[in-house]
């Protein structure tokens, strides 16, 4: 286990202080190749690890843990067993508001070594409380929020728990998430979907809208978007607006994957030839409206902005899919909403990709609610989305 230092400023640097530094028991190789159950024994071993670390939390910033590739076996529990070694170390760490970076042999051997430079120091940089890039085209005042589920068991209770991303504004502030929790039972589900009650709806809002005034000195946001991947219910909707009655503009956006293909035609040549399709991809940012309240939006695409006219679609030879974006609620420019959500496809700091396909508040929501139904005990606070990265 490695240590790392960094205080974000005008020149920020790295050190590897070594009287930080916590190495892993000598015989922990030996029992995670031939061990019945290699993942547990490496959790017991971290877990030890880091509660040496606590001792000295004075003394570092960031916990840099490095996994042998070799240790493969220990990294999951495989079919009888539920388990997942980055999010059990999330789910501890973050409970603990302990930041860390994963290391394993990958980095080492990957080629594209600005690649790997640029990952682990933007990944450190943020981890360390630096905020590396904001939002354009966003207009202000405005607060981002996602929302997805996971059904985590306690003790012998399962229980839905709601999180919330949230990015408060184009400064790139207030990466925080919050999680809701309610028993099992007490949860709608149509299908394999879970939905909210009007009153847990505004539960949720309320905390929401009370985490964002304690971050702005007690001003209201002018506006709220809320997205989601599953459709919004009326008692969901109702809940929204009683917890944000102040707000001026609420906007209930559902995001979908689709099954849509686009195809850009070329003008003929010569009168009377027929069109035909281009060698390249449609545009990042597309947008084309389909109904009063739908459009499919293209986040992946040519990005020509990028290389000053040329073509260029980094993801390969793939048609790209579109979003398919239904508003439930707001009375926005749709041209607006496009903007943002490509501003928020970016917003992702865990990887040196152009964008995402999703915006950041559903993907962090997503990957949230995979590492919280892991820690074993969910306090009713906020935590910085810093810690699962």
């Amino acid at each position: 286990m490695m240590q790392a230092s960094s205080r974000p400023s005008a020149a920020t640097s790295v050190s590897l202080p070594a009287a930080s530094v916590v190495e892993l028991p000598a015989t922990l190789d030996v029992a995670v190749r031939t061990g019945p159950q290699p993942q547990r024994v490496l959790a017991e071993a971290i877990s030890n690890a880091m509660g040496q670390l606590k001792h000295i939390r004075t003394d570092w910033d960031v916990v840099l843990i490095y996994l042998p590739t070799a240790w493969h076996a220990a990294f999951e529990g495989g079919m009888s067993d539920d388990f997942d070694l980055h999010d059990f170390i999330k789910a501890k760490t973050a409970a603990q508001a302990i930041p860390t970076q994963l290391l394993n042999d990958d980095p080492f051997n990957y080629k594209c070594r600005a690649s790997v430079g640029w990952r682990l120091g933007v990944a450190l940089y943020v981890k360390a409380g630096g905020v590396p890039w904001k939002m354009e085209a966003v207009q202000p005042d405005t607060a981002f929020i996602g929302l997805s589920y996971a059904l985590r068991r306690d003790k012998s209770v399962l229980r839905y728990v709601t999180c919330c991303s949230q990015i408060f504004d184009a400064e790139g502030t207030g990466l925080e998430f919050l999680a809701y929790e309610t028993e099992a039972s007490k949860i709608s589900v149509f299908g394999r979907n879970p939905f909210l009650s009007q009153e847990q709806m505004r539960s949720v809002m309320a905390r929401s809208l009370s985490l964002y005034l304690e971050r702005h000195a007690g001003r209201v946001p002018r506006r709220v978007v809320i997205h989601k991947t599953t459709e919004f219910k009326r008692q969901e909707i109702d809940g929204v607006f009683d917890a944000l009655a102040r707000i001026d503009e609420v906007e209930l956006i559902q995001v979908q994957d689709t099954r849509w293909r686009g195809v850009r035609l070329l003008a003929p040549r010569r009168r009377g030839d027929a069109s035909e399709a281009d060698r390249w991809p449609l545009s990042r940012g597309t947008l084309l409206t389909i109904g009063e309240q739908e459009a499919l939006l293209w986040t992946q695409g040519n990005s020509t902005a990028v290389t000053g006219g040329a073509p260029w679609y980094p993801v390969g030879k793939s048609i790209p899919r579109p979003l398919l974006l239904r508003r439930y609620a707001g009375r926005g420019d749709a041209q607006m909403l496009g903007r943002e959500f490509l501003a928020l496809s970016k917003m992702n700091w865990n990887n040196d990709s152009l964008n995402d396909t999703l915006p950041a508040t559903l993907a962090f929501a997503h990957k949230l609610a995979e590492v919280v139904k892991r820690m074993p005990t969910l306090d009713p606070r906020p935590y910085p989305l810093r810690l699962f990265m």
